[in-house]
């Protein structure tokens, strides 16, 4: 089987999630044995379609831009048994880049009306090539992707060349959880099961859909929470990774929240502690960490015997937290206090590791 896999993301190696799932869908087709080429199209040039169906007069089946499309991709469109076609999801539907592509394939359709089903229609010049579509979003909803499925079940369902849809939500997360791993998985096993099989089996779909956001509020408060501080440092999500921060806390809530997430429970295998907070400034109010057998559990109040009590300003800490300042300074400063088993303080970053 000869596949061409179009990319459609402006993102690059590292930072697209359209390309990490395109990656996997694209390595098990070729461990199926089908051949597979991957085209970028941030690195091509595509002119919109001007509307001048000069490929359906003067030059039939030829388009008058000579550009990329015209010399190198659409005859391997042309060529190909299989399209993926991978693209975020841009205000619910393809992106433009993918557009274009999709525009340009004009020539394979010849100008004359036919009737089919009840419906007038323009008679192809070719075969059209089977499809698969795939995109990714960040919201957590599978449904965001209704409109966009709508649209292609139309354009490329109507024919029965749609092989197979793949759509993952809350993509950008796909690394911060332990499901993000089998997920990737499964969309390298639909791979295999498109070239193989001609479709995507509901078990392995259900395995790429699987909904591993539980808590949707928590989700978008800590969505929030990485956005307010791209803001405050006035970066972009790309320099964020890049720089290796991490999201501010702005609550007792919120900082519960991203300890947990960033606890290292295989750093905690020996521990048995409860953690105090007492604190003052922005945000007032106590909570404490109970970590016990590699787990965790953060509560706000006040713990009966806590074996680790840190009182301090609320910013105080979260520039520690944050590494806005050093730890140790601050601690020489007396900018915030310590009392109880000292040790803990100097694996915290160990516990909180992730």
């Amino acid at each position: 089987m000869k596949i061409l896999a179009v990319n459609s993301s402006p993102r690059g190696e590292g930072e697209s999630k359209t390309g990490l799932l395109l990656n996997h869908l694209v390595q098990g087709m070729r461990e199926a044995g089908a051949e597979v080429e991957v085209v970028e199209l941030r690195k091509k040039k595509i002119r919109y379609c001007s509307g001048c169906f000069t490929c359906w007069t003067k030059t039939p089946g030829q388009c008058i831009h000579q550009d990329d499309m015209t010399k190198e991709l659409f005859p391997k469109w042309l060529a190909a048994d299989l399209v993926v076609y991978a693209t975020p999801l841009y205000h619910y539907t393809v992106n433009a880049n993918l557009k274009a592509f999709i525009e340009r394939t004009l020539p394979i359709l010849e100008p004359f009306f036919e009737e089919r089903d009840g419906v007038t229609k323009h008679p192809l010049r070719q075969p059209f090539p089977r499809a698969v579509f795939l995109s990714v979003a960040g919201f957590p909803e599978q449904s965001v992707f209704d409109q966009l499925s709508a649209w292609v079940r139309f354009i490329f369902g109507r024919h029965g060349n749609l092989v197979a849809e793949i759509y993952r939500s809350a993509a950008e997360s796909l690394e911060y959880f332990e499901k993000g791993r089998a997920i990737l998985a499964a969309v390298q096993q639909a791979g295999r099961e498109i070239v193989v099989d001609s479709a995507v089996s509901p078990e392995t779909m259900a395995l790429i859909t699987e909904d591993f956001v539980q808590d949707k509020k928590m989700f978008r408060m800590m969505g929030n929470l990485f956005w307010k501080t791209c803001i405050a440092e006035k970066i972009t999500p790309k320099e964020f990774g890049e720089k290796g921060l991490m999201p501010r806390p702005d609550s007792l809530e919120t900082f519960m929240i991203l300890m947990s997430m960033g606890f290292n429970p295989k750093a905690a295998q020996d521990v048995k502690a409860v953690m105090q907070f007492h604190f003052s400034g922005e945000v007032e109010g106590q909570c404490y960490f109970r970590i016990e057998n590699g787990q965790i559990t953060t509560l706000q109040g006040e713990a009966e015997k806590p074996d680790l009590t840190i009182s301090t300003p609320f910013e105080v800490w979260m520039d520690l937290l944050t590494g806005k300042a050093d730890g140790q300074q601050l601690f020489m400063e007396q900018k915030y206090q310590v009392s109880g088993d000292l040790s803990l303080l100097l694996r915290f970053k160990q516990l909180f590791g992730k």
